[in-house]
């Protein structure tokens, strides 16, 4: 085995582990012999708790600006998406908290109430409406990702979130992005499930630990929805140690 093969190798184990590496080294070979057609994908879902905080939802920090867009803000112009995915979330309810500086869209994130459609594979989330709330693209420019951006939007999204009555937010990772299980992990993600995806062409086969367990389709409107469950608060007298 040449040595710069084996030192790829030694990284992906260090940074994925071996199952994930493995994983992952499929993925990448079923990408490259069918021209993008068939992959893997894995996922964990988590859920991060929502703590009220002090400053309030839409309150600029310094010159960055915070505030929940509406579906003809013309900021909106600038959000690396298609227009037509952008209008398809207001239509289905989902909200947008943007950062702006000096006029320039350099962050986002966006919640969604009731379920969620997965738009990278074929499946459907839903969740109790009442505690949860979705979080998924959460975006910054890369020239705030060493900045403290990503914490004023999600201090400022849970404040909102909070004077609503939620106490979670949930939402998937790929098990292919450590630094974003890190970052999970640092806001205090509690593992939900996880399930893997192998799709090929229209065909698509989904393992996952929760019901349903095993899925397998060739049609667009045939997916599994996984009822994802909100961790067990403790009750009062459980933080009290029983007194």
């Amino acid at each position: 085995m040449p040595a710069v093969v084996l030192r790829n190798a030694q990284k992906l184990v260090a940074s994925f582990g071996l199952l994930r590496a493995a994983l992952y080294a499929v993925h990448r070979i079923l990408e490259r012999i069918s021209g993008g057609r068939a992959r893997i994908v894995c996922y964990r879902f988590v859920a991060q708790p929502i703590a009220p905080v002090s400053m309030p939802a839409t309150r600029g920090t310094g010159s960055v600006e915070l505030r929940w867009l509406d579906p003809d803000d013309g900021i909106l112009e600038q959000v690396p998406r298609p227009p037509t995915v952008v209008a398809r979330r207001f239509r289905d309810g989902a909200r947008c908290l943007a950062a702006i500086k000096a006029g320039r869209l350099v962050g986002f994130l966006w919640y969604q109430q009731g379920s969620y459609l997965e738009d990278e594979v074929r499946c459907r989330y839903s969740f109790d409406a009442r505690l949860a709330v979705w979080d998924f693209d959460v975006y910054i420019d890369p020239a705030y990702r060493l900045s403290r951006l990503f914490a004023r939007l999600w201090s400022a999204a849970q404040q909102e979130l909070a004077q609503h009555g939620f106490r979670w937010t949930l939402s998937r990772i790929s098990v292919f992005n450590p630094a974003s299980l890190a970052a999970h992990a640092r806001i205090g993600a509690r593992p939900l499930a996880s399930a893997t995806f192998l799709v090929c062409g229209r065909f698509q086969l989904s393992f996952a630990t929760i019901a349903p367990h095993i899925h397998a389709s060739l049609r667009a409107d045939r997916y599994p929805e996984f009822r994802l469950s909100t961790p067990a608060e403790p009750k009062p007298s459980d933080a009290s140690g029983g007194k």
